[in-house]
């Protein structure tokens, strides 16, 4: 299985790229970036080739690409790759808009390869886990949910909407409205959100979210960059589900120790490599030719979560998703 991966410009291409290192049977044939520097180190760094351009990776007989590209280039590289006949796993948010995201899942369709999008939080035990309590009825049914994925502010090309498409929402709203929609197997009908923007940010910050699902229950949540620079990770990612025989809460980052020195707290994580499972999870869809288990619609439904909570937070009053 020959894997190449487009663009370090994100940080989940560090490891995405040590999930494909260590999985046998697989090849990273190289990382195409046209930062130079940027790209070569990280070929050196995990001891494959740099290329230039992604069409010529795109030509070095691979059977799919990882693409962590800035999220307004994600539509012309999944295009290309689909050109050329290519498996697809597209970090996430899908595209910086719904009419880019419809693009790229048109294009795979048309080009008949897959197309895959990066939600590693699905793997993590603890919300499989909560999924199968949930589905199983155990806590009766969902009335409400509260959830929060709150991060540092990444700074870089991240807080320029011309690359980005928005800030703090765009980017962390995606990874729970998956989550509630893989749960609930529910879609979400409306958004209302207030969304700000600190003094120390280019781009907007914070945000709270209320959605409401098809069923009429509803979820809010907290998705913001208001961690602090020396917090013990990048953020957080937690969900409660209130039901009508019971409660279920999950925080997916508590498979760790607490480790308390001079220098203040750190965290050793000791669970789940959710990015390694999603890997292997897409590189065993290409190798068995099989639908993605994380479509690209799937993509699409969430970025259109957070294009209406920013229309919302502009016109100051809930915004249906059609």
């Amino acid at each position: 299985m020959r894997v190449g991966i487009i663009s370090f410009a994100h940080g989940h291409a560090n490891a995405y790229a040590d999930a494909l290192v260590n999985m046998p049977d697989v090849e990273l044939v190289g990382i195409a970036d046209d930062d130079r520097e940027r790209g070569q180190a990280a070929a050196d760094r995990f001891k494959t080739d740099y290329f230039s351009s992604y069409d010529a990776l795109l030509k070095a007989s691979v059977n799919a690409v990882i693409i962590t590209s800035e999220n307004s280039r994600h539509r012309e590289h999944v295009e290309a790759a689909a050109l050329a006949g290519v498996a697809v796993l597209c970090e996430k948010p899908l595209a910086p808009t719904a009419e880019d995201a419809k693009a790229m899942i048109n294009a795979c369709k048309q080009a008949g390869v897959l197309l895959q999008t990066a939600f590693p939080v699905r793997f993590n035990e603890a919300i499989k886990r909560a999924r199968n309590v949930i589905q199983e009825g155990k806590i009766g049914e969902i009335v409400a949910i509260k959830g929060t994925n709150r991060g540092k502010n990444p700074g870089g090309w991240f807080v320029d909407k011309s690359s980005s498409g928005g800030g703090a929402v765009m980017d962390h709203t995606v990874h729970v409205a998956d989550i509630i929609r893989w749960i609930t197997e529910k879609e979400f009908t409306h958004v209302y959100a207030e969304i700000e923007q600190s003094a120390k940010s280019a781009i907007d910050d914070s945000g709270i979210l209320t959605m409401t699902l098809e069923d009429g229950s509803f979820a809010t949540l907290d998705c913001s960059w208001s961690r602090p620079s020396n917090f013990p990770t990048w953020g957080d990612v937690t969900i409660e589900f209130i039901g009508t025989d019971g409660t279920l809460f999950v925080d997916a980052f508590a498979q760790k120790f607490d480790v308390y020195h001079s220098n203040g707290l750190q965290w050793t994580f000791w669970g789940d490599d959710m990015d390694a499972a999603l890997v292997k999870d897409f590189v065993g869809a290409v190798r068995e030719d099989l639908a993605p288990s994380i479509t690209g619609e799937d993509g699409l439904r969430t970025v259109e979560v957070a294009l209406a909570a920013y229309e919302s937070s502009k016109q100051k009053r809930p915004i249906a998703i059609t």
